[in-house]
């Protein structure tokens, strides 16, 4: 062998070394079947770094998001059930995809282009909650794509008919879930319409950064990237107003233990609320993908930074878990047991023109792109 073709050799030999090993894989696998039948798939991601998420088609819902704290010891950090009869039969939309349009829009009614649409309500509330009591969490999504390699993928796909539970226009969806080797979840949704409609979507994950059966989610220290909030009235709706969170327990500009003001009965919104159950208005433009959100448990050293192109985040203290749900470690869910944190639109923005537009036209494409970067201390630290 001539000497160039040595030193090409081992060129590409060093190139082989130190490219990036493609670690990330993709695996499907059976979780059950629905009391109709319906055969319902689990799709798991996995890093190299003892990282996983597993999604499944019913309602393109995050059922695990493991990740390892300062000892490397990975723990499951959402909370969710163990088979698809939770799922079915339970509520609090764990780690669902809700839609059309997430949160509440008050009275289930909104006017669009001068037509006025009545939407049903859920649970006996009058506001529609979540897109509705038949909702995307609700929907057997399609696989579309499965991918292994430097980057781990599913792409799920739902088609809701003109007039699903009261929204007009057919709209074409996409839930692309995304796991790099940076430790990155990225949750990408994308719709499409054939006649004017309004679309929020979001992912509805409680997080417990010290793991979904060790309880006791408001011990979590939480930053939020926001100097303004929603506040809302005693339905629950937004006022239309957009106040300051300084000098409020609203107030998550530097790092706070949420247990600390959650209980903070001198405020009427969080009497309202029964703690937090608020949007926050994201610094940065709408649009382009900035940190919104950071939640940490400093016992193990396990920290989720949430990234987002949506406007706002709701902040929900998980009030209403009464420990009627048992989750997957066979623990009963209870009050505060678990922190969502929804990148969407603002609630009820349907009905305040102040408020970022949900409308979406045909020809236009929707988006809400959302990052769940999981760090993890030094051991030591």
């Amino acid at each position: 062998m001539s000497p160039l073709s040595k030193a090409a050799v081992s060129l590409l030999a060093l190139a082989a070394a130190t490219a990036p090993a493609a670690a990330s894989e993709a695996k499907r696998a059976a979780f059950g079947t629905l009391q109709d039948g319906t055969a319902i798939e689990a799709i798991t991601l996995t890093n190299g770094h003892g990282v996983s998420a597993t999604v499944l088609t019913y309602g393109a819902t995050l059922q695990s998001l493991r990740a390892p704290d300062r000892k490397g010891i990975s723990e499951d950090v959402v909370l969710g059930y163990s088979d698809i009869a939770g799922y079915e039969k339970g509520g609090a939309f764990f780690g669902a995809t809700v839609g059309r349009v997430a949160n509440r829009i008050a009275k289930g009614n909104f006017t669009l282009d001068g037509k006025t649409y009545t939407l049903p309500g859920v649970n006996g509330r009058i506001a529609n909650l979540h897109g509705g009591p038949r909702g995307f969490d609700k929907a057997v999504w399609q696989v579309e794509s499965i991918e292994s390699g430097p980057v781990a993928r599913v792409t799920l796909v739902h088609v809701s008919p003109d007039g699903d539970q009261g929204f007009p226009g057919t709209l074409s969806v996409h839930a692309i879930f995304s796991l790099d080797e940076q430790d990155r979840l990225t949750i990408d949704y994308r719709a499409t319409t054939d006649k004017p409609t309004v679309v929020n979507l979001t992912n509805h994950s409680y997080f417990n950064m010290a793991g979904e059966e060790e309880g006791r989610a408001l011990d979590n220290v939480l930053t939020v990237f926001a100097d303004g909030y929603t506040p809302i009235d005693a339905d629950s709706i937004p006022t239309g107003e957009i106040v300051p969170v300084s000098g409020t327990a609203f107030d998550f500009r530097a790092p706070e233990i949420v247990d600390v003001r959650v209980r903070d009965a001198g405020d009427p919104q969080i009497r309202i609320a029964r703690g937090y159950d608020h949007n926050f208005v994201l610094r940065g433009a709408a649009g382009t993908i900035r940190l919104a959100a950071r939640l940490r448990d400093p016992a193990s050293g396990r920290t989720l930074e949430l990234s987002t192109d949506a406007p706002g985040l709701q902040v929900y203290s998980g009030n209403s878990l009464n420990g009627a749900m048992i989750g997957k470690a066979g623990r009963a869910y209870r009050q505060g047991d678990g922190i969502a944190l929804e990148a969407e639109n603002f609630p009820d923005a349907v009905n305040h023109p102040g408020f970022p537009s949900a409308r979406l036209d045909p020809g236009a494409e929707y988006r809400n792109v959302i990052v769940m970067k999981l760090l993890a201390d030094s051991p030591g630290k």
